[in-house]
């Protein structure tokens, strides 16, 4: 199984960015898409997650109303829309894969993390 996160760099506060996950080897359908960050010397925090075949999302709160979690099952992708980006959204994004039939918290499978930077 792989995740390959992309999409990640550096920009200005205000502006966007898109990030793309792409899984190989598992039945992504039958997957939990799960993106997460981790800043510098913080740890690693939930960001946003949908839930499989494309059913309801979830966002922690920082990213309410500017991020947007989706998904195309036919790609076997997932994407982490980011608009109106802050700098305290500086960090590497990671995307996760859960088994649908896990609890919410549960991920079986990590990406490579992609970094965002994003300048004030």
């Amino acid at each position: 199984v792989q995740l390959q996160a992309s999409g990640g760099g550096l920009v200005q506060a205000g502006s966007s960015l898109r990030l793309s996950c792409e899984a190989s080897g598992l039945r992504f359908r039958e997957y939990r898409v799960g993106w997460f960050r981790q800043a510098p010397g913080m740890e690693r925090e939930f960001v946003a997650a949908i839930e499989w075949s494309d059913g309801p999302t979830n966002y922690a709160d920082s990213v309410k109303g500017r991020f947007t979690v989706s998904r195309d099952n036919a790609k076997n992708t997932g994407y982490l829309q980011m608009n109106s980006l802050k700098p305290e959204d500086t960090a590497v994004y990671y995307c996760a894969a859960g088994d649908y039939r896990r609890a919410r918290d549960r991920y079986d499978y990590w990406g490579q993390g992609t970094l965002v930077t994003v300048s004030s």
